[in-house]
């Protein structure tokens, strides 16, 4: 009896042997412990290279216009680059209040955070500086450093009380409202400025002026790390953060270093003092030069600083009145009157009432006694060549005895010092190996007389 098939009866199923089925297994448990591995490796590498960098820079001296641009670009500069925070190492005395205005300004339009760090040990922050600290997003002094005395100095003669007072109720309530936007401790800041008060690194961290006190950059960068700033509320993430350290060009450090009072007061000084003396020994070229130099640098120094043009022309009438007293000689009379100039002129060359810039006392007393000794020195020497008679040249001839060479009557020719001269006889006519004296030059001819015997 015959049997039919029905569909795929009969047909072979191979099923995978029990090892293969283990060795499929095994690779792909294989294939995903590497790929757990790898993003386990990975994970450290990814986060380091989101972790955003910090920028650091340090800055030291007067608060002038150029430590204000260079601050400036450096935080545009940070905040490009994409880093997190930029960190200034800052030692000031002060400065002007416009230079100080503009960094504040820059601090809070930044998009980032900016660090002012009085560092290193045995730095200071005054005046400016004060100010300056209380708009930045953090605040942090090393040990040894203090800070305060922010109140408006150098108030002059020319402004009242009652305008005194406006100057310092203005800077009053410019750093407390900067202390409250930061949540620092605005009374203090207050303080600083009505009563000229300082702190030391701790004091200021338990007063709540200043957020941290670190021994330096690395351990500041570990404080830092998870604070939360204000009002910008950037959280930082700085511990073991990139540090990218940037400073001046030597051009800006240069043009910061010329924007010192004291610097250009002596710099004009001696431009004045080399022209002089090169004015009064004409061809030796050196001070000459030197002079135009440094009066080339004192105007591109007076250019960047608030110049008072009454204490300039007080110092150019300085100068004119010690020229004078070398061509009059009038006995230290004019000497006196440009001393006394020149003191008036170094108080008054500067004109920023709300800052400290001015020269100082020192370097002008130093340069008032040098002058002195300078051109006191000058015309003595001019007074004893006075007192000499030349001893060359056509003007050395007068005084002299010539012999006649050919009968004055009154034109002729007479000899002196070896040399024939073209000579007129003023008086009687004078013979031939006669005596005479000379009395005086014109162009080629001398002036002469007959010599009496004494």
């Amino acid at each position: 009896m015959g049997h039919k098939l029905t569909p795929g009866y009969g047909r072979r199923i191979v099923l995978p042997s029990t090892a293969a089925a283990a060795r499929v297994a095994g690779a792909l448990i294989l294939l995903a412990l590497l790929a757990v591995v790898s993003l386990v490796m990975a994970a450290p590498v990814s986060a380091q290279e989101r972790q955003a960098p910090v920028w650091f820079t340090r800055v030291e001296g007067v608060v002038n216009p150029p430590l204000s641009a260079y601050l400036t670009k450096t935080m545009t500069r940070a905040a490009d680059a994409g880093a997190q925070a930029l960190v200034i190492g800052i030692d000031t005395p002060g400065g002007l209040d416009s230079s100080m205005r503009e960094i504040i300004q820059a601090e809070l339009e930044t998009t980032i955070a900016v660090v002012i760090f009085v560092y290193p040990p045995g730095a200071r922050s005054a005046s400016a500086g004060v100010y300056i600290m209380m708009g930045a997003d953090v605040t942090a002094m090393a040990p040894q450093t203090n800070l305060g005395s922010a109140h408006p100095v150098s108030l002059t003669g020319d402004m009242d009380e009652e305008m005194q007072k406006k100057v310092t109720n203005d800077a009053a309530a410019y750093i407390k409202g900067l202390a409250l936007n930061h949540g620092r401790n605005a009374v203090w800041a207050e303080q600083a400025v009505r009563e000229s008060v300082s702190l030391t690194a701790e004091e200021a961290l338990d007063q709540n002026v200043v957020e941290f006190v670190a021994a330096d950059l690395d351990d500041l960068l570990r404080e830092m790390d998870g604070f939360t700033t204000k009002p910008k509320g950037l959280t930082l993430r700085t511990a073991g953060a990139p540090v990218v350290e940037v400073g001046m060009s030597w051009r800006e450090r240069f043009i910061h270093t010329l924007a010192d009072p004291n610097l250009i007061f002596i710099l004009l000084l001696l431009g004045v003092y080399g022209l002089i003396f090169e004015f009064q020994n004409p061809g030796i070229g050196v001070p000459g030069i030197a002079g135009a130099i440094s009066l080339l640098l004192a105007a591109y120094g007076l250019q960047l600083l608030p110049v008072s043009y009454v204490g300039l022309a007080l110092i150019v009438v300085a100068m004119v009145l010690y020229v004078a007293e070398i061509k009059v000689q009038s006995q230290g009379v004019l000497g006196l009157g440009a001393t006394v100039a020149l003191v008036l002129g170094g108080l008054l060359l500067f004109d920023d009432p709300g800052s400290f810039i001015r020269v100082d006392w020192g370097i002008i007393g130093l340069a008032a006694a040098l002058s002195l000794a300078f051109f006191a020195f000058v015309i003595q020497r001019v007074a004893r060549a006075h007192r000499y008679r030349p001893h060359g040249g056509a003007e050395g001839l007068i005084g002299e005895v010539a012999v006649v060479r050919t009968r004055l009557a009154p034109n002729g020719q007479v000899l002196v010092h070896g040399e024939i001269w073209q000579a007129r006889s003023e008086g009687e006519p004078v013979d031939r190996g006669d005596e005479v004296v000379v009395l005086g030059v014109e162009g080629l001819r001398l002036k002469v007389r007959r010599r009496t015997e004494t």
